[in-house]
């Protein structure tokens, strides 16, 4: 697997074929989006869950010009807010996908919240290394290590911005926002998931890497 940093390097015909599949994400999201802003289950609350997506979707394209992340981030980036715009549409707690894993596994819960959780580490921490290999010029070791612990920190850090935005945008809506689904520990069972997945991109990163450097 090629370093992430080799990616500002690209010759100018695999630049516009980026460039290409770039746009091609953009308005597969854009379409998936609309289509899951009609009737959600609950239109307040899908309005709360987009406040930090649409942050973070500006946040890309106001940056772009600036700095390009490799094809494979954005890829990862794109799936991760799929994955949320999912949840944002039915509430996390009734995603019909979380049924059919609650039924078929036994569980005691509707678990795509967790899903979601694990797809923010094992998705994102990729793009937030390249960030440090890029920016940083964090090389080996370091690198995965603050990819990894800057995903789980975000993750807590998204905890407490979301219980202040239930709080201040609508309090009523505090439990059905959150997810707790009656869990006390929903929050620290939700970064637990966020470690394990950023824990398998990390290490299936560095192997892919080192059997490459091999």
């Amino acid at each position: 697997m090629p370093d992430a940093a080799s990616s500002s390097r690209e010759p100018a015909g695999a630049e516009a074929l980026s460039v290409r599949l770039h746009r091609w994400l953009l308005a597969a999201y854009l379409v998936l989006w609309a289509a899951l802003a009609i009737a959600p289950v609950d239109r307040r609350d899908w309005l709360l869950e987009n406040i930090l997506a649409v942050l973070l979707f500006g946040l890309l394209i106001g940056t772009y010009r600036w700095f390009r992340f490799s094809d494979r981030s954005y890829v990862l980036m794109a799936l991760f807010m799929a994955l949320h715009a999912v949840g944002a549409h039915y509430t996390y707690e009734h995603v019909p996908a979380g049924y059919w894993m609650q039924q078929a596994l036994d569980l005691q819960r509707n678990h795509f919240d967790r899903l979601a959780h694990a797809g923010f580490g094992l998705l994102l921490t990729y793009p937030v290394r390249e960030l440090f290999v890029r920016l940083a010029h964090l090389r080996g070791f370091w690198s995965h290590y603050f990819a990894l612990t800057t995903v789980v920190a975000f993750s807590g850090l998204f905890e407490i911005l979301e219980a202040w935005v239930a709080q201040i945008v609508s309090p009523e809506l505090g439990a059905l926002y959150l997810g707790t689904q009656g869990d006390i520990w929903d929050a620290q069972q939700d970064m637990t998931a966020v470690l394990a997945g950023a824990l398998v991109c990390t290490m299936f990163t560095a192997f892919v890497q080192w059997r490459g450097g091999r």
